[in-house]
């Protein structure tokens, strides 16, 4: 999966959640073989595992099952002001029950160095809908891959707006199409 030109985050999602599922060594596998990082809760938000992709953006280990929420050192939000462990989008997340997208955040390393990110938070439920717990990919806005991703994604509503006769659904594409486009103008560095 890692030497994919595309970061699909809902694919990878939906993979992650699966393995939460299973639990145990199928979670940390799966975890691992992402081209991402990421990480699972419990339903209390205890850090359940994380991979070393996760490991590497936090900028440390964090102890798993003693460490609720998130894996960064620090967290902030996209103006820069601080979000406590609990008002962090895996918490909201948890406590909201709904998956959050669209969201920024700047994660902070125990060196000071700060990486912006596109969390994407989502809570599972078991057979019964009972919460299970959450997993998380934590992409960094600036990689590439992601990039891509919004590109094609754009490419895409463009497309299905071309072949589409009504003139609403043409409105809904096409301004999917200019959000696809605006996520990847922010995260850009400037010239």
């Amino acid at each position: 999966m890692s030497g994919s030109a595309s970061i699909d985050p809902e694919r990878l999602v939906e993979t992650a959640v699966q393995a939460a599922r299973q639990g145990g060594e199928a979670l940390a596998g799966t975890l691992e073989a992402l081209p991402v990082a990421a990480y699972a809760t419990d339903a209390e938000g205890r850090i359940l595992a994380y991979n070393r992709a996760a490991a590497a953006l936090a900028g440390c280990e964090p102890p798993a099952s003693e460490t609720r929420w998130c894996v960064t050192y620090r967290l902030y939000d996209a103006q820069g002001a601080y979000l406590p462990p609990e008002a962090c989008p895996m918490a909201v997340a948890i406590r909201e029950r709904r998956r959050l997208r669209g969201v920024s955040a700047i994660a902070e390393r125990p060196d000071g160095s700060r990486v912006a990110l596109a969390p994407h938070p989502t809570p599972w439920f078991d057979d019964e809908e009972r919460l299970g717990g959450a997993v998380n990919l934590l992409i960094a806005r600036d990689d590439p891959r992601y990039h891509a991703f919004l590109r094609s994604e754009a490419t895409r509503c463009r497309r299905l707006a071309d072949s589409v006769g009504d003139a609403r659904t043409v409105g809904i594409l096409l301004a999917m199409a200019r959000d696809y486009e605006a996520r990847v103008r922010c995260a850009s560095p400037a010239p």
